[in-house]
């Protein structure tokens, strides 16, 4: 499979072993709205890292890194540009190469298919620097020690460390070798003790994973005054969504947690709870929270077990640390989130994803007004990570919250132009709206636009001739009208090679598509 390869220096300091240097990270590119430029996300710093690019032809990298025949079997270092990627990195802090004695090979680190772009693997060299060169302002010299106290003692607003000190240095300072997942599952441990992996489910396009997140601590402490959270345990086990043949998987993982589990689902599409079944054979004391609008909607093979119903506010203890509740609709109206206190990292579910914008739920209580009061009261959190599950955990929560605001906004604007302009149905709206948008798409966007219409109506916003009750009504003709649209689509993309006969077939899978997607809403 393809991948795409990062060259990460550790660079230690010649006066002190013990520590390393880390760089301040460059911050996204600014909204130029006052609102939204307004929330600004705490300084972050990390390794300094750059693209590692293959050589051209024949030619090799001049520069030797000591120990790399090491990962020979899973990476050839001499056939990667690591001159002109260790040029770039040492750019960063002000050096070049030269001012670094001798270039070890550390370690090789993949990184989970989180999807949908190609999984980035990072390969780790360290170098000692020459006593007395001058850095620049935006780096500085940290050890593990300090990293730590950053990352599991934070404070609102405080610096942050990223993911590659993380996973390059302090992950294997803290334990020893993993037994909980299984080798063929790779997962992300970022922050320390939140293990992030990546399982097959079935999801919708462009991702094919959920992230199932794992909590156990090692080290269990007792927390005092019990009764002062809704569930005690010593694992946690969020969304497990993955598909059939990762059930062996699942097992394996729940066998090798303590036995005390605390099982979260933060809704109840079916790529985050349909391994709910497993967990419940293989520990039959774990104990489910979800809201009770989430509960009413599982299947009946899902969890026939009692459950403890949370509506958000509550407060959870696993391994004497506290997670908190926090109730969020708007993808569906059970959507729940969970904040890890002492590393204030937030599980957002389907609030947010890796990439793109979230699907709202029309048929399970999806709410586009409770969206973006969710969203504003994320904002109000200041979390240090957002980890979403599906897609890479976020390092930008607030200005990845922004923009998800600005997206709704701008989408809410557009639709309210095609209205405004003439457009009454669902189809009229989407096919002005979306016009630029892959055909395959609409039948997603369509539950978005029925909740944008009616956040329109709450605000007074649509024209007085404009029907609500009547919008809606044109469901069905939408999902007709889409049928024939995705044919001439297809057909104008291909007309020069399509054959009469890969026409019908792009028409019956069409149709069938159509009705796979409304049974797949009218179930939810």
């Amino acid at each position: 499979m393809a991948t795409i390869h990062n060259l990460t220096v550790i660079l230690k300091n010649p006066l002190n072993h013990a520590e390393f240097l880390l760089v301040k990270q460059t911050r996204p590119n600014r909204f130029g709205d006052e609102e939204y430029d307004s929330f600004v996300d705490s300084e972050l710093w990390d390794l300094p890292s750059t693209r590692l690019n293959l050589l051209e032809g024949e030619s090799e990298s001049q520069i030797v890194v000591v120990g790399a025949e090491s990962c020979s079997e899973k990476i050839n270092l001499r056939k990667l540009d690591i001159d002109s990627a260790l040029d770039r990195a040492l750019d960063q802090v002000g050096l070049v190469a030269t001012d670094g004695a001798e270039w070890k090979f550390w370690k090789y680190v993949e990184e989970p298919e989180f999807g949908p772009g190609l999984p980035v693997h990072n390969v780790f060299i360290t170098g000692q620097l020459v006593a007395g060169k001058n850095l620049q302002e935006l780096c500085k010299w940290m050890s593990v020690e300090i990293c730590l106290s950053w990352l599991l003692e934070v404070k609102p607003s405080s610096n942050r460390v990223g993911p590659l000190v993380v996973v390059g240095l302090i992950n294997d300072s803290m334990q020893p070798a993993d037994r909980i997942v299984p080798p063929i599952l790779r997962y992300q441990e970022y922050p320390p003790g939140v293990k992030v992996i990546p399982i097959g489910s079935k999801t919708a396009k462009p991702f094919h994973t959920t992230n199932l997140i794992v909590f156990a601590p090692e080290n269990v402490s007792n927390e005092s005054e019990k009764n002062s959270f809704v569930a005690c345990g010593d694992a946690l086990i969020v969304d497990p969504g993955c598909r059939s043949e990762f059930h062996k998987e699942l097992q394996k993982i729940v066998a090798a947690l303590p036995r005390k589990i605390i099982v979260f689902v933060t809704h109840h599409h079916r790529d985050h709870v349909e391994g709910l079944s497993i967990i419940q054979k293989c520990n039959p004391d774990a104990t489910l929270l979800a809201h009770e609008n989430t509960m009413r909607r599982l299947g009946k093979g899902d969890w026939s077990l009692g459950y403890t119903s949370v509506s958000g506010a509550e407060d959870i203890c696993i391994g004497g640390q506290r997670l908190s509740v926090v109730f969020a609709p708007g993808h569906t109206d059970g959507h729940m989130g969970l904040l890890h206190v002492s590393t204030n990292s937030l599980i957002v579910g389907d609030h947010c994803v890796g990439q793109g914008s979230s699907l709202l739920d029309f048929f399970s209580g999806g709410n586009m007004s409770q969206y973006f009061q969710t969203t504003y009261n994320f904002l109000e959190l200041s979390p240090h990570a957002l980890i979403p599950m599906h897609g890479r955990v976020n390092l930008w929560p607030k200005h990845m919250l922004c923009g998800y605001l600005k997206n709704r906004r701008r989408r809410e604007t557009s639709i309210l132009k095609a209205i405004e302009n003439g457009a009454e149905t669902l189809f009229d709206i989407i096919s002005d709206v979306y016009s630029d948008v892959d055909r395959s798409a609409w039948i997603a966007a369509g539950s978005n636009v029925r909740l944008h219409v009616d956040h329109l109506a709450q605000q007074d916003k649509l024209p007085e001739a404009f029907s609500v009750q009547k919008f809606h009504k044109t469901w069905p003709w939408f999902l007709c009208g889409w049928v024939w649209e995705y044919i001439r689509y297809i057909f104008r993309l291909n007309y020069q090679k399509l054959r009469s006969w890969t026409l019908l077939i792009s028409g019956i899978v069409a149709i069938f598509a159509v009705l796979y997607s409304a049974n797949k809403f009218n179930s939810k």
